[in-house]
């Protein structure tokens, strides 16, 4: 990856934070943004999210589909640069994952 790319993937990660946090109202749903994949032409940029409780993550999305354009707007309007990725989100399953492969070792440690 160059580093042009991981300097933009940590300002959206910075500036995605901050509009989530102050435009976005999630009520007793702790999210965070765990990485952030933007395309070698700057055109789409992949958010991917943590959410706490694990299964508010469907809600989590829908709330977020329904800010998508104010949150795109309010980022674009911060940031000066050409071409401006266009954000998409989704779950981050690796803490999913981690979580199987613990129930599952701990199962077979009790077998």
């Amino acid at each position: 990856m160059s580093q042009r790319i991981e300097k933009v993937n940590e300002l959206l990660k910075h500036e995605i934070s901050q509009l989530l946090l102050k435009e976005v109202d999630f009520s007793n749903i702790l999210v965070t943004i765990t990485n952030v994949d933007t395309s070698k032409d700057l055109r789409q940029a992949k958010i991917k999210l943590t959410v706490i409780p694990l299964e508010k993550g469907e809600d989590v999305l829908k709330i977020i589909k329904r800010n998508i354009f104010q949150l795109q707007q309010k980022l674009n309007k911060k940031l000066h640069m050409k071409p401006l990725p266009r954000i998409r989100f989704e779950i981050d399953q690796t803490e999913v994952k981690a979580q199987r492969i613990e129930e599952i070792l701990h199962k077979m440690k009790k077998g």
